[in-house]
Protein backbone atom coordinates (compact mmCIF):
# COMPACT_ATOMS: atom_id res chain seq x y z
CA UNK A 1 0.00 0.00 0.00
CA UNK A 2 1.16 3.50 -1.04
CA UNK A 3 2.03 6.42 1.54
CA UNK A 4 -0.69 8.05 -0.67
CA UNK A 5 -3.49 5.11 0.29
CA UNK A 6 -2.34 4.68 3.95
CA UNK A 7 -2.74 8.44 4.64
CA UNK A 8 -6.46 8.25 2.87
CA UNK A 9 -7.63 5.43 5.12
CA UNK A 10 -5.73 6.03 8.63
CA UNK A 11 -7.52 6.52 11.45
CA UNK A 12 -8.36 10.20 12.88
CA UNK A 13 -9.09 10.69 16.14
CA UNK A 14 -12.27 8.89 17.30
CA UNK A 15 -13.73 7.62 14.32
CA UNK A 16 -12.34 4.38 12.77
CA UNK A 17 -9.96 4.08 9.53
CA UNK A 18 -12.60 3.47 7.16
CA UNK A 19 -14.80 6.99 7.14
CA UNK A 20 -11.77 9.33 6.08
CA UNK A 21 -14.38 10.58 3.58
CA UNK A 22 -17.14 11.12 6.25
CA UNK A 23 -14.56 12.58 8.67
CA UNK A 24 -13.32 15.06 6.05
CA UNK A 25 -17.22 16.09 4.93
CA UNK A 26 -17.98 16.52 8.62
CA UNK A 27 -15.23 18.71 8.83
CA UNK A 28 -15.73 20.98 5.84
CA UNK A 29 -19.24 21.56 7.09
CA UNK A 30 -18.07 22.67 10.04
CA UNK A 31 -15.99 25.44 8.31
CA UNK A 32 -18.61 28.26 7.41
CA UNK A 33 -18.07 29.26 3.91
CA UNK A 34 -21.00 31.28 2.66
CA UNK A 35 -19.66 33.27 -0.47
CA UNK A 36 -17.16 35.41 0.01
CA UNK A 37 -16.20 34.01 2.89
CA UNK A 38 -14.10 31.08 2.04
CA UNK A 39 -10.77 31.33 2.83
CA UNK A 40 -10.56 28.98 6.24
CA UNK A 41 -12.39 26.28 4.25
CA UNK A 42 -10.32 27.09 1.18
CA UNK A 43 -6.95 26.97 3.50
CA UNK A 44 -8.26 23.62 5.35
CA UNK A 45 -8.72 21.80 2.17
CA UNK A 46 -5.51 22.55 0.66
CA UNK A 47 -3.86 21.01 3.80
CA UNK A 48 -5.68 17.80 3.46
CA UNK A 49 -4.85 17.57 0.04
CA UNK A 50 -0.86 18.36 0.53
CA UNK A 51 -1.49 15.58 3.09
CA UNK A 52 -2.88 13.26 0.54
CA UNK A 53 0.12 13.59 -1.83
CA UNK A 54 -1.58 16.70 -3.65
CA UNK A 55 0.52 19.68 -5.27
CA UNK A 56 -1.69 22.20 -3.58
CA UNK A 57 -2.58 26.15 -2.88
CA UNK A 58 -4.85 28.49 -2.81
CA UNK A 59 -4.88 30.89 -5.61
CA UNK A 60 -5.40 34.62 -5.99
CA UNK A 61 -8.97 35.04 -6.15
CA UNK A 62 -9.73 32.60 -3.01
CA UNK A 63 -10.13 28.87 -5.00
CA UNK A 64 -8.28 25.83 -3.52
CA UNK A 65 -6.30 23.89 -5.88
CA UNK A 66 -4.67 20.87 -6.24
CA UNK A 67 -2.55 18.58 -8.66
CA UNK A 68 -1.76 15.00 -8.34
CA UNK A 69 -0.33 12.34 -11.13
CA UNK A 70 1.53 11.96 -14.05
CA UNK A 71 2.53 15.08 -15.47
CA UNK A 72 2.19 13.55 -19.08
CA UNK A 73 -1.10 12.67 -20.86
CA UNK A 74 -4.56 14.67 -20.61
CA UNK A 75 -5.49 16.50 -17.81
CA UNK A 76 -8.80 16.02 -15.89
CA UNK A 77 -9.90 18.79 -14.02
CA UNK A 78 -12.49 18.24 -10.88
CA UNK A 79 -14.14 21.42 -10.02
CA UNK A 80 -16.26 22.93 -7.74
CA UNK A 81 -17.71 25.11 -5.63
CA UNK A 82 -16.64 25.36 -2.12
CA UNK A 83 -18.95 28.55 -1.12
CA UNK A 84 -22.61 28.07 0.44
CA UNK A 85 -25.70 30.15 0.61
CA UNK A 86 -26.17 31.40 4.18
CA UNK A 87 -28.55 29.76 6.45
CA UNK A 88 -27.15 27.37 9.35
CA UNK A 89 -27.83 23.79 9.52
CA UNK A 90 -26.33 22.51 12.80
CA UNK A 91 -23.80 19.55 11.22
CA UNK A 92 -24.84 16.40 12.58
CA UNK A 93 -25.15 12.56 11.92
CA UNK A 94 -28.46 10.85 11.76
CA UNK A 95 -27.96 7.44 11.15
CA UNK A 96 -26.46 7.09 7.90
CA UNK A 97 -27.35 10.81 7.21
CA UNK A 98 -24.75 13.90 7.52
CA UNK A 99 -26.32 17.02 7.78
CA UNK A 100 -24.84 20.50 7.21
CA UNK A 101 -25.33 23.23 4.87
CA UNK A 102 -23.27 22.77 1.92
CA UNK A 103 -23.85 18.84 2.42
CA UNK A 104 -25.31 18.91 -1.03
CA UNK A 105 -24.74 21.71 -2.77
CA UNK A 106 -21.49 21.43 -2.85
CA UNK A 107 -18.91 20.14 -0.06
CA UNK A 108 -20.43 16.89 -0.82
CA UNK A 109 -18.98 17.09 -4.52
CA UNK A 110 -15.52 18.00 -3.51
CA UNK A 111 -15.08 15.52 -0.84
CA UNK A 112 -15.70 12.81 -3.46
CA UNK A 113 -13.80 14.89 -5.84
CA UNK A 114 -10.47 14.90 -3.61
CA UNK A 115 -10.67 11.11 -2.18
CA UNK A 116 -11.59 9.66 -5.59
CA UNK A 117 -8.46 11.63 -7.01
CA UNK A 118 -6.38 10.33 -3.98
CA UNK A 119 -6.73 6.93 -5.41
CA UNK A 120 -7.19 7.00 -8.82
CA UNK A 121 -3.12 5.89 -10.33
CA UNK A 122 -1.87 6.96 -13.72
CA UNK A 123 -4.48 10.11 -14.32
CA UNK A 124 -2.95 14.11 -14.67
CA UNK A 125 -6.09 15.36 -12.22
CA UNK A 126 -6.81 19.00 -11.33
CA UNK A 127 -8.85 19.80 -8.78
CA UNK A 128 -10.46 23.59 -7.97
CA UNK A 129 -12.41 23.93 -5.08
CA UNK A 130 -13.62 27.62 -6.76
CA UNK A 131 -15.31 30.75 -4.92
CA UNK A 132 -18.04 32.35 -5.69
CA UNK A 133 -20.51 30.01 -7.77
CA UNK A 134 -23.73 30.48 -5.33
CA UNK A 135 -23.64 34.44 -6.26
CA UNK A 136 -23.68 36.24 -9.35
CA UNK A 137 -20.49 36.37 -11.58
CA UNK A 138 -19.02 33.08 -10.59
CA UNK A 139 -16.14 34.63 -9.74
CA UNK A 140 -13.82 31.56 -8.90
CA UNK A 141 -14.70 29.36 -12.31
CA UNK A 142 -14.42 32.81 -14.29
CA UNK A 143 -10.67 33.35 -13.04
CA UNK A 144 -9.85 29.54 -13.58
CA UNK A 145 -11.37 30.31 -16.99
CA UNK A 146 -8.66 32.93 -17.44
CA UNK A 147 -5.72 32.11 -16.26
CA UNK A 148 -5.63 27.75 -16.86
CA UNK A 149 -4.77 26.28 -19.73
CA UNK A 150 -8.15 24.17 -21.02
CA UNK A 151 -7.67 20.71 -19.93
CA UNK A 152 -8.93 17.62 -22.15
CA UNK A 153 -11.92 17.15 -19.99
CA UNK A 154 -13.90 18.58 -17.01
CA UNK A 155 -16.09 16.86 -14.46
CA UNK A 156 -18.57 19.85 -12.60
CA UNK A 157 -18.88 19.02 -9.20
CA UNK A 158 -22.95 19.35 -8.68
CA UNK A 159 -25.18 17.73 -6.67
CA UNK A 160 -26.87 14.99 -9.72
CA UNK A 161 -27.32 11.64 -7.30
CA UNK A 162 -24.74 9.35 -7.10
CA UNK A 163 -25.84 6.88 -10.13
CA UNK A 164 -27.23 10.38 -12.04
CA UNK A 165 -25.31 12.68 -14.47
CA UNK A 166 -26.26 16.49 -15.68
CA UNK A 167 -25.97 17.04 -19.09
CA UNK A 168 -27.04 20.66 -18.95
CA UNK A 169 -28.03 23.78 -17.15
CA UNK A 170 -30.22 26.68 -18.30
CA UNK A 171 -28.20 30.01 -18.23
CA UNK A 172 -29.26 33.30 -16.10
CA UNK A 173 -29.82 36.64 -16.00
CA UNK A 174 -31.09 38.97 -13.30
CA UNK A 175 -32.90 42.47 -14.60
CA UNK A 176 -32.91 45.15 -12.08
CA UNK A 177 -35.69 47.84 -12.32
CA UNK A 178 -36.02 51.56 -10.52
CA UNK A 179 -38.33 53.86 -10.68
CA UNK A 180 -38.58 57.61 -9.85
CA UNK A 181 -41.52 60.10 -10.41
CA UNK A 182 -43.15 62.97 -8.40
CA UNK A 183 -45.19 61.36 -5.93
CA UNK A 184 -48.82 61.64 -6.78
CA UNK A 185 -52.23 61.44 -4.56
CA UNK A 186 -53.40 58.17 -3.72
CA UNK A 187 -56.86 59.16 -5.46
CA UNK A 188 -54.91 59.86 -8.23
CA UNK A 189 -55.74 57.31 -11.56
CA UNK A 190 -51.83 57.06 -12.81
CA UNK A 191 -49.58 54.41 -11.57
CA UNK A 192 -48.04 54.76 -8.35
CA UNK A 193 -44.02 53.84 -8.95
CA UNK A 194 -44.23 50.42 -6.97
CA UNK A 195 -47.35 49.55 -9.45
CA UNK A 196 -44.98 50.62 -12.53
CA UNK A 197 -42.42 48.48 -10.62
CA UNK A 198 -44.83 45.71 -10.73
CA UNK A 199 -46.30 45.86 -13.64
CA UNK A 200 -42.40 45.94 -15.03
CA UNK A 201 -42.25 42.35 -13.10
CA UNK A 202 -45.12 41.20 -14.49
CA UNK A 203 -44.09 42.14 -18.17
CA UNK A 204 -40.85 40.59 -17.93
CA UNK A 205 -42.72 37.70 -16.96
CA UNK A 206 -45.40 37.48 -20.02
CA UNK A 207 -42.75 38.34 -22.12
CA UNK A 208 -40.56 35.22 -21.23
CA UNK A 209 -43.56 33.20 -21.34
CA UNK A 210 -44.52 34.38 -24.86
CA UNK A 211 -41.24 32.58 -26.03
CA UNK A 212 -42.43 29.44 -25.59
CA UNK A 213 -46.05 29.44 -25.36
CA UNK A 214 -46.60 26.14 -25.96
CA UNK A 215 -44.74 25.01 -22.59
CA UNK A 216 -46.67 25.15 -19.52
CA UNK A 217 -43.81 24.52 -17.21
CA UNK A 218 -42.10 27.04 -16.58
CA UNK A 219 -38.88 24.48 -15.24
CA UNK A 220 -38.84 22.83 -18.52
CA UNK A 221 -35.11 22.71 -19.70
CA UNK A 222 -36.47 24.42 -23.09
CA UNK A 223 -38.47 27.07 -21.28
CA UNK A 224 -37.38 30.63 -20.69
CA UNK A 225 -39.16 32.24 -16.68
CA UNK A 226 -38.59 35.06 -14.42
CA UNK A 227 -38.92 35.09 -11.21
CA UNK A 228 -39.95 38.08 -8.80
CA UNK A 229 -37.39 38.12 -6.23
CA UNK A 230 -37.57 41.69 -5.14
CA UNK A 231 -40.65 44.33 -5.08
CA UNK A 232 -40.43 47.46 -2.82
CA UNK A 233 -41.38 50.92 -2.90
CA UNK A 234 -43.75 53.69 -2.36
CA UNK A 235 -45.98 56.11 -4.24
CA UNK A 236 -42.55 57.86 -5.74
CA UNK A 237 -40.19 55.53 -5.84
CA UNK A 238 -39.92 51.52 -6.44
CA UNK A 239 -37.14 48.75 -7.34
CA UNK A 240 -38.00 45.56 -9.00
CA UNK A 241 -35.10 42.53 -9.55
CA UNK A 242 -36.23 39.45 -11.47
CA UNK A 243 -34.09 36.20 -12.08
CA UNK A 244 -34.50 34.72 -14.77
CA UNK A 245 -33.65 31.29 -16.15
CA UNK A 246 -33.27 30.71 -19.61
CA UNK A 247 -32.14 27.97 -22.30
CA UNK A 248 -29.37 27.64 -24.10
CA UNK A 249 -29.39 30.06 -27.59
CA UNK A 250 -31.55 32.52 -25.46
CA UNK A 251 -31.73 36.14 -26.77
CA UNK A 252 -30.02 38.27 -23.81
CA UNK A 253 -29.98 41.22 -26.27
CA UNK A 254 -33.67 41.14 -26.96
CA UNK A 255 -35.04 40.39 -23.80
CA UNK A 256 -32.92 43.75 -22.34
CA UNK A 257 -34.04 45.79 -25.34
CA UNK A 258 -37.90 45.13 -24.52
CA UNK A 259 -37.22 45.61 -20.60
CA UNK A 260 -36.35 49.13 -21.66
CA UNK A 261 -38.82 49.93 -23.30
CA UNK A 262 -40.99 49.93 -20.77
CA UNK A 263 -41.29 53.04 -18.37
CA UNK A 264 -38.36 53.06 -16.35
CA UNK A 265 -35.66 55.71 -14.45
CA UNK A 266 -33.03 52.72 -14.52
CA UNK A 267 -32.45 48.98 -16.14
CA UNK A 268 -29.35 47.07 -14.96
CA UNK A 269 -28.14 43.35 -15.76
CA UNK A 270 -25.99 41.19 -12.96
CA UNK A 271 -24.45 38.47 -15.46
CA UNK A 272 -25.27 36.97 -18.69
CA UNK A 273 -25.05 33.49 -18.50
CA UNK A 274 -25.98 31.06 -21.07
CA UNK A 275 -27.38 27.90 -20.67
CA UNK A 276 -25.73 24.88 -21.86
CA UNK A 277 -26.13 21.42 -22.67
CA UNK A 278 -24.10 18.17 -23.96
CA UNK A 279 -25.07 15.30 -25.87
CA UNK A 280 -24.92 11.03 -24.31
CA UNK A 281 -21.70 10.49 -26.72
CA UNK A 282 -19.83 13.09 -24.28
CA UNK A 283 -16.91 11.49 -23.31
CA UNK A 284 -17.44 12.58 -19.76
CA UNK A 285 -21.12 11.49 -19.81
CA UNK A 286 -20.37 8.36 -20.90
CA UNK A 287 -17.76 7.15 -18.55
CA UNK A 288 -19.45 8.30 -15.80
CA UNK A 289 -22.26 6.41 -17.00
CA UNK A 290 -20.59 3.54 -17.15
CA UNK A 291 -19.23 3.61 -14.26
CA UNK A 292 -22.46 3.86 -12.60
CA UNK A 293 -23.71 1.11 -14.53
CA UNK A 294 -20.71 -1.56 -13.61
CA UNK A 295 -22.00 -0.59 -9.61
CA UNK A 296 -25.02 -1.98 -10.56
CA UNK A 297 -27.47 1.20 -11.15
CA UNK A 298 -29.31 2.43 -14.16
CA UNK A 299 -27.49 5.64 -14.71
CA UNK A 300 -29.96 8.56 -14.71
CA UNK A 301 -29.47 11.43 -17.47
CA UNK A 302 -30.54 15.00 -16.32
CA UNK A 303 -30.50 18.72 -17.22
CA UNK A 304 -31.61 21.30 -14.74
CA UNK A 305 -32.94 24.29 -14.75
CA UNK A 306 -30.33 26.19 -12.37
CA UNK A 307 -27.06 26.89 -13.50
CA UNK A 308 -23.46 26.21 -11.98
CA UNK A 309 -19.93 26.71 -13.36
CA UNK A 310 -20.56 24.06 -16.03
CA UNK A 311 -22.12 27.33 -17.73
CA UNK A 312 -18.84 29.71 -17.12
CA UNK A 313 -16.72 26.51 -18.53
CA UNK A 314 -18.32 25.71 -21.59
CA UNK A 315 -15.87 28.19 -23.78
CA UNK A 316 -12.98 25.61 -23.59
CA UNK A 317 -15.27 23.59 -25.52
CA UNK A 318 -13.83 20.10 -24.10
CA UNK A 319 -15.82 17.43 -22.95
CA UNK A 320 -17.74 17.88 -19.65
CA UNK A 321 -20.51 17.23 -17.37
CA UNK A 322 -21.72 17.44 -14.08
CA UNK A 323 -21.49 14.97 -11.24
CA UNK A 324 -21.76 14.04 -7.49
CA UNK A 325 -23.57 12.62 -4.96
CA UNK A 326 -26.77 14.19 -3.19
CA UNK A 327 -30.31 15.03 -3.65
CA UNK A 328 -30.13 18.58 -5.39
CA UNK A 329 -33.93 18.94 -4.28
CA UNK A 330 -32.15 19.50 -0.81
CA UNK A 331 -30.16 22.46 -2.23
CA UNK A 332 -30.44 25.88 -0.13
CA UNK A 333 -33.27 24.19 2.06
CA UNK A 334 -33.19 23.98 6.00
CA UNK A 335 -32.95 19.46 5.47
CA UNK A 336 -29.72 19.73 3.45
CA UNK A 337 -28.04 16.49 4.08
CA UNK A 338 -26.63 13.31 2.34
CA UNK A 339 -26.24 9.81 2.65
CA UNK A 340 -22.87 8.86 3.69
CA UNK A 341 -23.41 5.26 1.65
CA UNK A 342 -24.18 7.91 -1.60
CA UNK A 343 -20.76 9.59 -0.49
CA UNK A 344 -18.94 6.46 -1.36
CA UNK A 345 -20.92 5.20 -4.06
CA UNK A 346 -19.96 8.12 -5.81
CA UNK A 347 -16.27 7.67 -5.17
CA UNK A 348 -16.08 4.70 -6.43
CA UNK A 349 -18.03 5.89 -9.71
CA UNK A 350 -15.16 8.41 -10.05
CA UNK A 351 -12.38 5.73 -9.49
CA UNK A 352 -13.55 3.82 -12.00
CA UNK A 353 -14.28 6.59 -14.24
CA UNK A 354 -11.21 8.71 -14.07
CA UNK A 355 -8.60 6.48 -15.69
CA UNK A 356 -11.07 4.74 -18.35
CA UNK A 357 -11.93 8.86 -19.22
CA UNK A 358 -7.81 9.61 -19.62
CA UNK A 359 -7.32 6.64 -21.61
CA UNK A 360 -9.86 7.50 -24.47
CA UNK A 361 -9.01 11.14 -23.98
CA UNK A 362 -5.25 9.80 -24.61
CA UNK A 363 -6.60 7.35 -27.91
CA UNK A 364 -8.43 9.95 -29.49
CA UNK A 365 -6.82 13.33 -30.42
CA UNK A 366 -10.18 14.53 -31.80
CA UNK A 367 -11.13 14.71 -27.55
CA UNK A 368 -8.22 16.51 -27.34
CA UNK A 369 -8.71 20.39 -26.07
CA UNK A 370 -9.64 22.29 -28.48
CA UNK A 371 -8.62 26.04 -28.70
CA UNK A 372 -10.99 28.57 -27.02
CA UNK A 373 -13.89 29.38 -30.13
CA UNK A 374 -13.77 26.36 -31.57
CA UNK A 375 -16.44 24.41 -31.57
CA UNK A 376 -16.15 20.27 -31.19
CA UNK A 377 -17.97 17.96 -32.28
CA UNK A 378 -19.82 16.56 -29.52
CA UNK A 379 -21.55 20.16 -29.27
CA UNK A 380 -24.29 18.82 -30.64
CA UNK A 381 -27.91 18.47 -28.95
CA UNK A 382 -29.10 14.71 -28.33
CA UNK A 383 -32.67 15.17 -29.40
CA UNK A 384 -33.65 12.13 -27.35
CA UNK A 385 -32.94 13.80 -24.18
CA UNK A 386 -35.15 14.06 -21.06
CA UNK A 387 -35.82 17.58 -19.74
CA UNK A 388 -35.10 16.87 -16.26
Amino acid sequence: MSDRQRTIDRARPGVRHEDYPAWLLRAALGIPSVSGQERPVARFLVEQMAELGFDSYVDEVGNAHGLIGPRTGPTVMLLGHIDTVPGQVPVCQVGDLLYGRGAVDAKGSIVTMICAAARVRGVRVHLIGAVGEEVAGSRGARHVLATVPPPAAVVIGEPSGWDGVCLGYKGRTGLGYEITQPPLHTSSPEPTAVEWAARFAHDVQDYLRGLSPEQSDPIAFGVAAGKLVRLHGDLARAEAFLSCRVPPGFDFAALERFARSRPHSRIWVDERVPGVTRPRADPVVSQLRAAIAAQGARPTLKRKAGTSDMNTLDPWGVPMAAYGPGDAHLDHTTDEHIPLGDLYRAIDVLVLALPRLASQLAASPQNSAPKQGHAPPWTTVSPDLLEA
